[in-house]
């Protein structure tokens, strides 16, 4: 199984963005979808995730501006990134859990200017 990641880019405070990221391979069960990402100098944090219900989850500075959605039948997961502010800039990474395996994309830069 490998991931795929696009969608970043350089964009300007208030614009958005569209992150996608592809699941490509032998694929007998999906057991988890998020997002991360990483500010330079800071952890690795959760931006938003799928619950084992199926609910989307966000974390506090992303909600009401960030939508995670997927298609399952194309394996594929999307982060919409709207009303983007400068302290969003960070590397994007993918996360599924596949097969029960953990599965990480290679991370997608999104810089926003002020």
């Amino acid at each position: 199984v490998q991931l795929q990641a696009s969608g970043g880019g350089l964009v300007q405070a208030g614009g958005t963005l569209r992150l996608s990221c592809a699941a490509t391979g032998r694929i007998v069960s999906r057991n988890g979808m998020a997002w991360y990402r990483q500010a330079p100098g800071k952890q690795r944090e959760l931006v938003a995730n799928f619950t084992s219900g199926g609910s989307a989850m966000y974390a506090d500075s992303v909600k009401g501006r960030f939508t995670i959605a997927r298609d399952n039948a194309k394996n594929t997961m999307y982060l919409q990134m709207n009303s983007l502010k400068p302290e969003d800039t960070a590397v994007y990474y993918c996360h599924f859990v596949l097969n029960w395996v953990d599965y990480w994309g290679q991370g997608t830069l999104v810089t926003v200017s002020s």
